[in-house]
């Protein structure tokens, strides 16, 4: 389960707990900057999680090598997301599904080509609903997306069986940043 965050230090999992915190239970209310956390997020940590692969790793060996690379590639991935979710609202929605689905994919089943292609699959579904609904969709997407950067973060730092807690600590902090967004928002369109 660790493999996405497996090279962050305490300092990088209190940050990636925070975020994910502020996101999951405020998405809604501040879109906005809910949107360049969610997708810096994403970004840095989809980035690292590609840096990962034995492929990439193999095309760019002496930029791997270095560790101030190793530190802002990731930022750099997850600014350029940012900035692309700042600007666009229906496709930064569809994107976080699509980046979640993926990423969650990638987190529980592993980096093979067949799981990439799959969930990238079941993330335009998802995506494409998303749209249609957006209020909803901004609402549980954010809940979403900051319920994993939670549950990776405190799975780490907390060390218990990750295989036993993923799916529980994930789906349960996504109900409940839902239901407070849709509690607080109620009257904000």
């Amino acid at each position: 389960m660790d493999t996405i965050v497996k090279g962050f230090q305490t300092p990088e999992l209190l940050i990636l707990l925070g975020l994910g915190l502020a996101v999951m239970l405020f998405g809604y209310r501040i879109k906005k900057i809910a949107f360049f956390i969610a997708w810096f997020l994403l970004g840095y940590i989809g980035t690292t999680n590609l840096l990962q692969i034995q492929e990439v790793r193999q095309v760019l060996p002496e930029v791997l090598s270095t560790e101030l690379y190793q530190i802002l590639l990731p930022i750099g991935g997850g600014l350029l997301l940012a900035l692309l979710g700042f600007s666009i609202e229906k496709l930064c929605v569809g994107g976080i599904c699509f980046v979640l689905v993926l990423l969650t994919g990638i987190q529980y089943f592993g980096n093979d080509i067949q799981t990439i292609a799959i969930s990238a699959v079941i993330g335009v579904i998802v995506a494409g609903a998303a749209v249609m609904l957006l209020k909803p969709a901004t609402i549980i997407a954010t809940a979403g997306v900051g319920a994993y950067a939670t549950t990776l973060a405190l799975l780490m730092l907390i060390s218990i069986d990750q295989g036993v807690y993923y799916w529980p600590m994930l789906l349960g902090f996504t109900v409940v940043g839902a239901i407070f967004q849709f509690i607080s928002t109620k009257h904000v369109n």
